[in-house]
């Protein structure tokens, strides 16, 4: 059974959905709890893929956080080995940082759900094929990134005009959240209260509106998540 290495940043911020697609696979999975101290491989040795999960850390703050080095470091020798890779969040500005693009706070945050747009090359896409042109997924950053050099435009929102890219055949960078859990939901607004405060931004009405759109967010979540682990060498 082939083996995917999960690197996280906070309890909370776990596979969710993609999980199922991994089961459904029959990949396994470890998780490097990099937050929690445990230390990050130097290589992928014995691994077959990598997933890079969201947190509250800035993918620049790698004095504040100096695992995020490692972090960096373990994507590139990924990429480097050809292995499939998929960022989630902080997990995309973290792979977008491997491949050299700036990573910078934006000028607000994009909380709550919101629309995504898919460009034209997402059309094209062996992992974004056939979804709807614009969906709505949930947002939790307050980070942006440029497209890295090389680097293929998937989509967008009102924004952010980088919501997600695919570098060379295996390689995928999703700002957004589709992976999202109503169990995770739950778990990330106490965690940003502050934020949403700030935003101006009501999480009952997030609540809510995760009740009007999580189960809607389902199957492109299944679709996308199992494309992408079709791409880890069994």
């Amino acid at each position: 059974m082939s083996k995917l290495l999960v690197l996280q940043h906070h309890p909370g911020e776990s596979l969710g959905l993609i999980s199922e697609a991994l089961q459904s696979a029959a990949l396994a999975w470890q998780y490097v709890r990099s937050y929690d101290g445990q230390k990050v491989p130097a290589d992928m040795k014995g691994a077959e893929g990598l997933i890079v999960m969201g947190g509250p850390q800035g993918a620049y703050e790698l004095d504040k956080y100096p695992y995020l080095r490692d972090e960096i470091a373990l994507i590139q020798a990924a990429i480097r080995a050809d292995k499939p890779v998929l960022g989630i969040c902080l997990g995309s500005q973290l792979v977008a940082a491997a491949l050299g693009a700036r990573v910078a706070p934006a000028s607000n945050r994009e909380m709550g759900f919101l629309p995504v747009t898919l460009e034209s090359a997402a059309h094209q896409d062996r992992m974004l094929r056939g979804l709807p042109v614009t969906f709505t997924a949930c947002h939790w950053h307050g980070d942006i990134f440029d497209l890295p050099t090389g680097a293929v435009a998937l989509a967008s929102s009102a924004k952010t005009a980088c919501q997600a890219f695919r570098f060379g055949e295996k390689v995928y960078a999703l700002l957004f959240h589709v992976e999202i859990t109503e169990a995770m939901l739950l778990q990330w607004l106490p965690a940003s209260a502050r934020e949403l405060d700030r935003e101006g931004l009501s999480g009952a009405a997030i609540i809510a509106d995760g009740e009007r759109h999580l189960l809607a967010i389902e199957p492109i979540a299944e679709t996308i998540f199992e494309r992408w682990a079709a791409m880890v060498k069994p």
